[in-house]
């Protein structure tokens, strides 16, 4: 009989690399697991993992049935008995009651857990009805911690349990934002990049943008993140406030919180989720009067479009027609370091919204570069 390593290299994700059970197909002909690529989607990704291109809005992901027929066919034959687990009650029962048990009990206790929540949405469902929410909190801080370890499968767990839009609200209410903070600014390991992770999850529903972003600390615990983390933790912590200031008054909040030098930097080193940030910051005065302060931002949007992706060239070009459209002395500097060249040449570019963009910004430059 074949073991799971024998079966074909398509029938697994290639983001998990495990076998599918619910393949699905993304606007770029790619297929994968439907669990893994709605982890990447609800992180803020709108690329395709393979090709790294911009996918449609919105994302619509197509059962692949064909594929899945195959799969389930070859299981029938090959596939050996899958492993059993214990019922999601007793483990929830183990942790609740696990306030003395040793540390290895308690991560061996939220793996399980883990591995029943990644991808079934009913056993989500049942552990947060029975209670387990409460529980997996008081892991995220608990003291008995050192390394960090128990706090990160418990942001993992919380993560799975996030997937669903019908949770998101519910784990709020719940208090989950607090401890999720908390992790933010103090966690160990991969703890606060994981943080971060949950927060962009949750901020996939409207009503929890605005909530997140009035919570104490959360957006400054983003911004803080964004300065002095790792190249993971800094690019958790962009997609967060990315998601978070699709919300207009988080905008303001961002920019009170001095983020703007911070993300300028993080954009001139190649982060260029930052890039995105900024375009939504310029969608509010005090984002737009806040950039006009640094000389240099003209010269990073100059490097990104560039060399930056189709996407991050996008978010440069709106952010530079939304400070031209509201400041002349922008736009006699946009003008004088060349954008209008730069944008006549991004006519020809493959990508219809980037060709888009630079055509707005040569209208609203072209009268001025005519007066010059």
């Amino acid at each position: 009989m074949a073991t799971p390593n024998q079966f074909p290299d398509d029938f697994r994700c290639p983001i998990s690399l495990e076998i599918m059970s619910d393949p699905v197909i993304l606007s770029s002909g790619h297929t994968f697991d439907r669990s893994s690529i709605q982890r990447w989607l609800d992180s803020g990704h709108r690329t395709c993992p393979i090709t790294k291109l911009p996918i449609s809005d919105p994302v619509f992901l197509i059962p692949n049935h064909a594929l899945r027929s195959l799969i389930s066919n070859y299981t029938l034959v090959s596939f050996p008995k899958p492993l059993s687990y214990p019922d999601p009650q007793s483990l929830i029962q183990t942790l609740i009651a696990s306030s003395s048990s040793p540390l290895d009990s308690k991560l061996n206790t939220l793996d399980q857990l883990s591995k029943l929540s990644k991808r079934d949405s009913a056993i989500r469902r049942k552990l947060i009805e029975s209670g387990a929410v409460s529980a997996v909190l008081n892991c995220v801080n608990s003291d008995d911690d050192s390394a960090g370890g128990l706090q990160e499968k418990a942001l993992h767990l919380l993560l799975n349990l996030s997937l669903d839009d019908d949770n998101k609200v519910g784990l709020v209410a719940e208090g989950v934002v607090g401890k999720v903070v908390a992790a933010l600014r103090g966690g160990a390991g991969d703890s606060r990049a994981v943080a971060a992770t949950v927060l962009t999850s949750l901020a996939v529903v409207e009503v929890n943008k605005a909530t997140i972003g009035a919570y104490p600390d959360a957006i400054l615990g983003l911004i803080s993140l964004l300065w002095g983390g790792n190249v993971r933790e800094r690019k958790e912590a962009a997609t967060a406030l990315y998601t978070l200031c699709s919300f207009p008054d988080n905008r303001v909040r961002v920019v009170e919180n001095r983020a703007v030098p911070i993300l300028i930097q993080n954009a001139n080193s190649g982060l260029e989720r930052a890039v995105e940030v900024l375009g939504l910051l310029a969608r509010c005065k005090e984002g737009r009067q806040e950039m006009m302060k640094f000389g240099g931002l003209i010269d990073v949007l100059i490097k990104i479009l560039k060399n930056g992706s189709s996407r991050a060239v996008q978010y440069a070009l709106l952010t530079v027609n939304l400070l031209c459209s509201y400041s002349e002395r922008m736009c006699v500097v946009a003008v004088r370091e060349g954008f209008f060249e730069i944008c006549v040449g991004l006519l020809e570019d493959d990508n219809e919204k980037v060709r888009r963009h630079a055509n707005s910004l040569i209208k609203v430059l072209q009268g001025k570069r005519l007066s010059l």
